[in-house]
Parts: C-alpha cells; structure tokens; sequence
C-alpha cells in the first residue's frame, strides 16, 4: 500500500491592499512642486513679494488704517490666482496633450481621484498667499502711527481669491478638454470683474464677484464701514469647494459621499450669498448719522499741554502727533495766539457712505479746528494751514474766507517749521507750483491765495526761521488785521514788494 504524500501548497505572504490616497497625496505633492516652478507663478509671486516691500517701506504709508490695509491686501492675490489657474489647467491636460491618457488606465488612481490631486496641489499656493497677506497686514499693524483694527475675514479674501481660481482650474479642464478654454474663460472673467461688475459695494451684484474693495477720500472708524465681509468669505469659501467637488463629480467621483459634499458645499454659498445680499449701505445708517453729526457722542477727548483733542476711540494715539503740529505752528506765533487753547476735533462725513468722496464743512466755533481720518504725508501740513487759519482768523469758518495780506501769515506760520518749508508749501497748493495763484487745501475748504501772496510766502521760507519768527511775533497786531495791505506786509516782514503788492487774491 503506497502512502502519498501531500505537500501543502506554500501559502503567499501578507498581501497590502492598494492605497489610492496615498497615491493621491504623492500626485499632489508633484504637481505642487511642479506649480511652484512654474515660471510665470514664479514671476508673479516675485512680483507679489516686491510690491509688498515696496509699499511697507514707503514713508507715506508710515499711518496707515488698518480696515483699509486689509481690503488692500485683496487685489494682488487676483493675479496669483489667474496664473495658478492657468497652470493648473495645463496640468491637467497635460496627460492629454501628451497622448497618455490610456497609460492611467492601469493605475488605482482613478480619474476623479487625480482631480482630487490637482485641487489638493492648489494648496501651497493658498498658504503662500497668506503668509504675504499676513505679513502685509502685520507689517502695516506694527508701525507706531497705526490705527483702526482689520477684519480677519477682509484678509481671508485673498487667499480664497487663489484657492478658487486654482479650482476653475481643475473644473474647466475637466468640462472643457483644451488648453485654449482657460484663457477664453479667463478673459470673459477679467471682463466681468472689471465692465459688467457694479463698483459700488452698495450693489448685491458686486458681491457676487471676488474683491470688492470699496475705497473713499477718507478712512472711516472700522464700526461704519458696515460691510458684509464675513459673508464674502463664506461665500467664497462655499465656492471655492463646490467647484472643486463638481471638478471631481464630473470626473466620475459619483459616490454618495462626494454628490453629499457638493450639495453641502453649494448650500454653504448660497448662505454667504444670502447674507451678503444687502451690501454695503450706501446711505446714512445710525452710527454714520451719530459719526458725523454728534461726533462728541463717541469720540475721546485728551488733553496734551494747553489744547484738547478730541478723537474718535480708534484714533486716539495720534492725539500726540497733532499736538505737535499744534505746538509747531503756535510756537510761531505772536501774541495771544502763542498761549491759546485749542480744541481739534477729529470730524468725518459717513452719511454717504465708504465710497463718498466728501467735503467737510470749516467749524464756526471759536478756537476749534477740524483733523481728518488720514494723516500722514500731505495730510500734516493742511492740518498746519487750519491750526494757523484759527489762530489768525478765531474760527475755521472765517479762516478759509481769508483773501487779503494775512493769508501770507497764515502761510508762514503753517510751514516756517517744516523741515523742508517750499516743498511743504508745493504740496499743500493745488498744482504742485512755489509760484502763481493757487487754492490751498485743508481739512475742510480750501482757500485762495494770489500770485504776489505766493512771491512773499515763498521769500519768507527762504529766510532763517528765527529771523522771520522775530518779526511775527514783534508786529503780530498789523499782520493779523483785515487793514493792513500786501504792500505793508511785506514791509514788515522785510520783503520787496515788486509787483502792485497791494492786489491779493479777493481781487483776483
């Protein structure tokens, strides 16, 4: 009897299931990579760097308001997203350009997961954008001459402004299998944004765009601006998903899960479509009404030396920049106008809305004088041209009618301290001109000043301040009367009268 002998068949080792996500996550990784050497997202995110530099290192930027720093962080991100876009659509089509489409087909990453790849190499992109969007605003936040608060959901706009146009990216290439089709969309993007988009943010259709910066001639405290910011950044945040997931439905990502994800995604839009509905009010609003007609309601007042300055909460650490100006001016000055006690109220105009471009009207109360919300730059000697105003003329009011010889006073005073008096004098005067007529700007209305007025005013800065400062102070009484001519003005103040002197700018 034979005995068989059955050798067991040798078993396989343990076998690993296939880890789509996996590779997944390692095709994100290259194409990221891949979009990060890109050379036009290189040039633009170069040219995104330097721009920044530039703009925190300018002096003119040296107080900035930090609710309109961070709606000016939104507009540089478009252009990184519009090149993000475009590259990432040629990735996508890369494997057809290529003729290798079939070669995937072995693969177990299927089609919709390598969409989900090319959304996910999107990312970098996002979190480069808002390291400069933070840094930008960071930047701006940490100079002495700051103020105002920014709006985290202002500053999420430009990085949901990239993560959105890296997903048209995705979702086009999908729908439409040609490299021409992205910049035919693109285009047709550029001019909705720009032609068919309302500006005002007062309008529900310019919400529905991407930025909507709204910018008017003065900053407003950040409570009046009243814009529906968190409801952009969720409705572009909504967005930004959905059209990533539609990009990996229509690429045969047909789960429960994924048909789940994209009605929820679509569901979050329309919310922050819905909330952001009504704009930005463009009229009067109560706090706007309070603002601007019964400003003492909420500003804050501190006292510094011998005046008062009144300042909306916001604004109240540049009290001690005014005063110097204050100080400056009235240290020029002779008579009881050295000693005076002034009261400078900071005023704004928000019945109109962020976007009015307004005019305010000059104070008619005795000693006060008006400070805008911006500062810095020109803004400093205007305020010194309505310090001096009040202190020749009383009031605000009466100081911007002044035609006659005390405009040359007014003048001396404002800009004898400056550092650089003609060029203080140049960019206070319509025109940008030391010589002619010319209107003088100031927080309020401007005023006139003629030709042989701008001779004078000019000779005077010329001269050593302590000079003229003498002959102020000695003849203060004549040069501050209504009576006395152009003519005797500048013979006091020892300057040739050469042309008809005693013309001024009523006359002219």
């Amino acid at each position: 009897m034979s005995t068989v002998l059955e050798t067991p068949a040798r078993t396989a080792g343990p076998t690993h299931p296939p880890r789509p996500w996996a590779a997944v996550f390692a095709l994100a990784r290259f194409e990221a990579r891949e979009l990060r050497m890109n050379m036009s997202v290189l040039a633009f995110a170069a040219l995104y760097v330097a721009l920044i530099v530039w703009q925190t290192t300018q002096r003119q930027g040296d107080f900035p308001t930090l609710q309109d720093v961070d709606r000016d962080t939104q507009g540089m991100p478009m252009v990184i997203g519009l090149a993000v876009m475009l590259q990432v659509n040629r990735a996508v089509l890369r494997s057809r350009r290529r003729d290798t489409d079939r070669h995937f087909d072995v693969l177990v990453v299927e089609p919709w997961r390598r969409a989900a790849a090319h959304a996910l190499s999107v990312v970098p992109a996002v979190l480069f954008t808002a390291v400069c969007v933070a840094v930008q605003f960071t930047w701006a936040a940490l100079k002495p001459g700051a103020a105002g608060h920014g709006s985290p959901a202002e500053l999420a706009v430009g990085p949901l402004t990239v993560l959105l146009f890296g997903m048209l990216g995705v979702l086009f290439a999908r729908l439409f299998p040609s490299v021409v089709a992205a910049p035919i969309v693109l285009v047709l993007l550029l001019f909705v944004q720009v032609f068919v988009a309302p500006p005002s943010g007062s309008d529900w259709a310019s919400w529905l765009g991407v930025v909507v910066t709204e910018t008017g001639s003065d900053p407003l405290p950040s409570d009046l601006l009243e814009r529906p910011a968190a409801w952009h950044a969720l409705y572009l945040a909504g967005l930004a998903l959905s059209v990533a997931l539609l990009a990996v439905l229509v690429s045969g990502g047909r789960s429960t899960v994924v048909k789940a994800a994209v009605a929820g995604t679509l569901a979050l839009t329309v919310v922050g479509a819905a909330g952001q509905w009504d704009g930005t009010p463009d009229g009067s609003t109560p706090a706007r009404e309070v603002a601007s007609v019964t400003p003492e309601k909420v500003r804050k007042c501190i006292e510094h030396g011998r005046s008062s300055y009144c300042a909306f909460p916001e604004w109240t650490g540049r009290t001690a920049d005014w005063a110097a100006v204050v100080d400056r001016v009235q240290n020029l000055a002779g008579g009881r106008a050295g000693g005076e006690r002034l009261t400078v109220d900071q005023r704004v105009d928000a019945r109109h809305g962020p976007q009015a471009d307004t005019v305010i009207p000059p104070s008619t109360e005795p000693g006060h004088v008006t400070v805008r919300t911006d500062w810095g730059g020109n803004r400093v000697p205007e305020f010194a041209v309505a310090v001096a105003s009040v202190l020749v003329a009383g009031e605000e009011k009466a100081g911007t009618e002044i035609c006659d010889a005390r405009v040359v006073t007014i003048m001396w005073l404002a800009l004898g301290g400056e550092s650089d008096p003609l060029s203080a004098l140049r960019n206070v005067r319509v025109g940008d001109s030391v010589s002619g007529p010319a209107l003088v700007l100031s927080p309020t209305e401007p005023f006139s000043m003629s030709a042989e007025q701008t001779r004078i005013v000019a000779e005077l800065l010329k001269k050593p301040r302590y000079d003229v400062a003498g002959k102020v102070k000695a003849k203060w009484t004549e040069l501050t009367s209504p009576d006395t001519s152009l003519a005797r003005v500048a013979e006091l103040l020892n300057v040739s009268a050469e042309a008809a002197s005693d013309g001024d700018a009523c006359e002219e």
